[in-house]
């Protein structure tokens, strides 16, 4: 929170080294502002971020993350990026069965040359999880509380290894 009160989300970025993080950084250098509440975090390639990154990100006051990598068919790595599309995918329903709003992950597809766009991206998430509130999971020392999310966890750190 501000000094006035107003809600300011923590929102944790996962970006590819090749295609999002110099995407942000074209945005910099073109002196694009966009809302500094996005922590990024480089990583070779979209395809490396485990759900359980995502997990750990709430778990340590995150109000949202953002993963953001090279468009499906242009990634380094061949096809990594469809693995993330993949994870995603479960993610979201994941996160859905522990009560987490679809809203406070979202997976973002940017060029280097698309700066622009990423740094447009950013603040429509940063105004969505604003509306959203805090999460506040770090708050509640979050750990699974019963057999079904642990089940949950489980499943998708299984589905998630699978096609690797």
């Amino acid at each position: 929170m501000t000094g006035n009160g107003s809600f300011e989300p923590i929102i944790v970025g996962f970006t590819c080294n090749w295609c999002s993080y110099r995407a942000a950084d074209s945005a910099g250098m073109a002196r694009t502002k966009y809302a500094p509440n996005v922590y990024l975090i480089r990583l070779m390639c979209s395809g490396r971020v485990d759900p359980q990154f995502i997990l750990k990100a709430f778990a340590d006051g995150a109000d949202g993350v953002l993963i953001t990598g090279c468009h499906p068919g242009d990634c380094h790595y061949v096809e990594q990026n469809y693995k993330t599309l993949r994870r995603f995918t479960l993610l979201k329903e994941t996160l859905k069965a522990l009560g987490i709003e679809e809203g406070r992950v979202k997976l973002i597809w940017a060029s280097a040359a698309e700066g622009m766009i990423l740094a447009n991206e950013i603040d429509i998430m940063v105004t969505e999880v604003k509306a959203l509130g805090p999460l506040g999971w770090k708050a509640m020392a979050w750990k699974p509380e019963s057999e079904d999310s642990e089940f949950l966890l489980a499943g998708l750190a299984r589905a998630s290894a699978g096609g690797e």
